[in-house]
C-alpha cells in the first residue's frame, strides 16, 4: 500500500477534484473526505517515505512542502483520520504535529479549506503555514 503523491502546486486542484467526487457520490453529505495535515520535520525523509508505504491506502493522495505534509483521506472521517495519524505516531515512536479538517463540515470549497487548515494549523500546532496563500 502507498498513497499517490502530487506536487505540492498541485494541492489546491487536488482537493477541487475531491469535492466534486464527493458531491457526485455522496448524496447525505458526510464528512466526504478528511485532509491530514503531518509536520514530519523532525523524521528522516527515508523513514518518511517508508511510513508512508506501509500506512497509506493507494486511495490517499500526498501533497509536500518540505516536511509539511498533506494527506487527502477519501471516504474517511475523522475518527479514520485520527487512526491513520496514530499509526504515523506509533510508527515514528514519538508524537507527530498534526491536524485535520474535513470536508464538507470545515468547509465548502478548496479555498474555504485551506484558510481553516492554514489557521488551525497556526493556532493549535503553533507553525505558520503561510506558503499556502500562494494557492489561494
Amino acid at each position: 500500500m502507498a498513497g499517490i503523491h502530487f506536487e505540492f502546486e498541485d494541492f489546491k486542484q487536488l482537493l477541487r477534484l475531491n469535492i466534486g467526487i464527493a458531491d457526485r457520490l455522496d448524496e447525505n453529505r458526510a464528512e466526504s473526505f478528511t485532509i491530514l495535515y503531518c509536520d514530519f520535520s523532525s523524521q528522516k525523509d527515508d523513514r518518511v517515505a517508508k511510513a508512508l508505504e506501509k500506512i497509506l491506502r493507494t486511495s490517499d493522495t500526498i501533497a509536500n512542502n518540505s516536511a509539511d505534509y498533506f494527506f487527502v483521506l477519501p471516504y474517511t472521517d475523522k475518527y479514520g483520520a485520527e487512526i491513520v495519524k496514530k499509526l504515523f505516531d506509533d510508527f515514528f515512536g514519538n508524537f507527530i504535529n498534526s491536524f485535520l479538517i474535513s470536508y464538507p463540515s470545515d468547509g465548502e470549497n478548496a479555498d474555504e479549506l485551506i484558510g481553516v487548515l492554514q489557521t488551525s494549523v497556526k493556532h493549535f500546532c503553533k507553525k505558520d503555514l503561510d506558503y499556502l496563500d500562494s494557492l489561494k
